[in-house]
């Protein structure tokens, strides 16, 4: 079987976490990168890849790679490759670039050139042309262009794979899945000690906790990847993503460990207890405000996203208050995810861990913390 290179993208900041997880989940040659991270196998790893990684945000093929000193270049080697075992004239593709330092400098002019290379190879061979459909393709494309060097993409995911299907509501400030799951990962939790989260909104990081320790692949609660739409991706591929499927559900522990998941919003804990039911874990949410908790005799460990006064609002003297609370739980570790520089202000202690995350639009700092 040919081996294949793939490409998982991350959140950027989560490069490493991403990188530890592929070598955990057995993935061969993997590599850490900027902005992503390489790794190669057989056609079915990169179904397995959509299938079990928590951290990433797509899984892509890498097609090809050729010098793009001019237009022509482009267009001459996007026909190199053959496009038959991914799309007829019947499926619909979208294309996206990324130019950097290259003689092409507009990234839209040159999705513009794959697009055209690609469709009039489909009809020399058809007499007919795919449409193109940026909202929802059947085939996703991306060029990236740097240094007159162009590498061409195929899009595994269809949608990003942040979207679990299991978060059927959020609130005001919703945390994308994939960077909930990166954080847990960051925190250096094992999976069977007591997590709290004080502030947990609709309850994305409870639930991405609660799945990683039972084992359950976050891919399970899709109803499609986009490689499933992919022209080549025959009846034989079906059977064994079932089966592939099936010994996945059939790895899945009944055993979660203690989750203590809280917020002062009635609103929003009901939209957990949804996702929680959705995601197909168990938890209990409790209606309490972060500043009237208490640390009892044991050390657990607390995984949070605050909020920064930018999508939710916060009283002024919030982040006070909250990290006045974190600084007396003895022996516990704190793990923050930072949307403001209040919280690492206020924290006098140095913090054990810190990295640089984005949160949609917002900058943020991941903080952690090992209380004396």
């Amino acid at each position: 079987m040919e081996m294949l290179e793939f490409y998982a993208a991350a959140i950027p900041g989560t490069e490493k976490a991403l990188c530890e997880e592929l070598r955990e989940l057995g993935f061969a040659s993997v590599r850490l990168n900027r902005g992503g991270v390489p790794f190669r196998g057989e056609p079915s790893e990169g179904w397995r890849a959509c299938l079990e990684s928590r951290i990433a945000q797509r899984i892509q093929l890498l097609l090809g790679r050729f010098p793009c000193p001019s237009e022509q270049a482009l267009f001459d080697g996007v026909q190199t490759i053959d496009w038959s075992a991914y799309l007829t004239p019947n499926h619909t593709l979208s294309v996206s670039a990324v130019c950097i330092a290259s003689t092409i400098t507009h990234s839209g002019f040159a999705g513009l050139k794959v697009k055209d290379a690609i469709v009039d190879q489909v009809r020399a061979r058809t007499g007919r042309r795919p449409s193109v459909d940026r909202e929802d393709p059947d085939i996703r494309v991306f060029l990236y262009l740097a240094n007159n060097k162009a590498t061409l993409y195929l899009d595994l995911s269809g949608e990003p794979l942040h979207r679990r299907g299991y978060r059927k509501e959020t609130g005001d400030a919703p945390l994308r899945e994939t960077l909930a799951a990166a954080m847990l990962r960051m925190s250096r939790w094992d999976r069977s000690s007591t997590l709290v989260d004080p502030m947990c909104g609709s309850g994305t990081i409870a639930i991405e906790a609660a799945m990683w320790a039972r084992n359950m692949a976050p891919g399970l609660t899709r109803k499609q990847f986009g490689f499933e739409r992919w022209a080549g991706f025959g009846a034989d591929d079906d059977e064994a993503l079932r089966t592939m499927r099936g010994e996945l559900r059939a790895a899945v522990s009944g055993q979660v460990p203690r989750i203590i998941a809280a917020d002062n919003d009635p609103n929003v804990l009901d939209m957990a207890r949804a996702n929680a039911r959705a995601a197909g874990v168990k938890l209990a949410f409790k209606e309490r405000d972060v500043r009237e908790m208490q640390g009892d005799q044991a050390a657990h460990i607390i995984v949070t996203n605050p909020p920064y006064g930018v999508r939710l609002e916060k009283s002024p003297t919030f982040c006070r208050e909250v990290t006045a609370i974190f600084s007396r739980l003895h022996g516990w570790r704190v793990c923050l995810l930072a949307g403001s520089p209040d919280y690492e202000r206020e924290l006098s202690a140095t913090p054990q861990y810190r990295r640089r995350l984005s949160n949609g639009d917002i900058d943020c700092v991941f903080l952690v913390y090992d209380i004396d």
